[in-house]
């Protein structure tokens, strides 16, 4: 079940239906996921019009999600998971994470920590899957590439 910020929660396959799915991960409690939070709203925005359903999940409430946030909160579709049961669903063990999660509910790519290089193999994917530019990486305001912390703790 994914539980969105607004709405009802749904099931993972349901979410699916139409778009497939691009997933930044963050923890609210960590320097790390504050630290990637612009980078992460340009790449949504840039796959925001394409044909994948852009979205936050939160390792944590809803308000958890909508204090760390702030208004990317409302810009974007956020879920919250503070069981982190989509998380260990996802096989993802450091936050940040960015996740493609295709209609077919499999996972072809995903990045831990903050790469551009890892992060870049995501978006070429989700961008060659939907036809769709990439994003660049890194631009100017980028931060340097760090590991992420634990996804499970």
């Amino acid at each position: 079940m994914l539980h969105p910020m607004k709405g009802n929660a749904r099931p993972l396959r349901e979410w699916l239906t139409t778009f497939h799915l691009a997933s930044v991960v963050v923890d609210p409690f960590t320097n790390e996921s504050a630290w990637i939070l612009e980078t992460a709203a340009r790449v949504l925005h840039q796959f925001a019009d394409a044909a994948v359903r852009v979205n936050f999940i939160v390792a944590g409430s809803p308000t958890d999600a909508k204090k760390f946030l702030g208004p990317l909160a409302d810009q974007f579709l956020t879920f919250s998971d503070p069981d982190r049961i989509m998380i260990k669903q996802l096989g993802l063990n450091q936050l940040p994470a960015f996740v493609f999660i295709q209609g077919d509910g499999t996972v072809p790519a995903s990045a831990e920590g903050w790469s551009p290089a890892s992060w870049r193999l995501v978006a070429n994917h989700i961008a060659q899957t939907v036809q769709w530019q990439q994003p660049q990486f890194p631009v100017a305001g980028d931060p340097g590439s760090f590991k992420g912390t634990p996804a499970l703790a």
